[in-house]
């Protein structure tokens, strides 16, 4: 029988807490909405859907739960994005130096992000971040682990981490309680887009 690793684990999300993501989703999802004949709100209005996954973002501008048009929107975000918004991105200042400190100091680290995982490779590869990382873990294209239980849940099972000596850092609700179902320990990340009441 394996045994779950007792060291000291930290997965940390993406949006809002390695990366600010914000123009390149505001700009993305504006074309995905005016793609499909809709108005957009505005970029502050649009940058609180920071985080949660885009199909339940899209879902909620739309108004509407009907699966084409759904997949619609996702489609023409995903255009726009992989071509430009991907990297209209930034690292949050301190996130280098601090996940340093925490690799010398020999805490595993991952990532957990709702973000597809081709894409989270990509801008982790891009900005220099990848080094720091035992394995990003990410959803499928299709969707699947898109939502933060799920795949908290399938990373402890894949790499026989202990629950009790793992940590999730995010700035989200969904990363908390994420965390909490799968009874491993939230940090919440006050820099990114999920305020302390959230």
């Amino acid at each position: 029988m394996t045994t779950a690793r007792a060291t000291a684990t930290v997965l940390f999300d993406l949006d809002g807490t390695l990366t600010d993501p914000r123009e390149g989703f505001v700009a993305s999802v504006r074309h995905a909405l005016l793609q499909l004949g809709r108005s957009a709100p505005s970029e502050s209005e649009l940058a609180c859907h920071i985080g949660p996954p885009l199909e339940e973002t899209l879902s909620l501008l739309l108004g509407s739960n009907d699966r084409g048009a759904i997949e619609a929107a996702v489609a023409a975000y995903r255009q726009r994005y992989a071509a430009e918004g991907i990297f209209e991105n930034c690292v949050y200042p301190g996130i280098p130096s601090a996940l340093a400190d925490l690799q010398a100091l020999g805490m595993s680290l991952y990532v957990a992000t709702s973000k597809p995982q081709v894409f989270a490779e990509r801008i982790l590869e891009h900005f220099g971040l990848m080094k720091f990382f035992s394995v990003v873990y990410g959803s499928e294209l299709d969707g699947a682990r898109s939502n933060k239980r799920d795949l908290i849940a399938y990373i402890l099972e894949r790499e026989k981490l202990s629950p009790r000596s793992t940590h999730m850092v995010g700035d989200r609700a969904h990363d908390i309680v994420g965390a909490k179902a799968n009874a491993v320990r939230p940090i919440g990340a006050l820099w990114g887009y999920g305020s302390r009441e959230e």
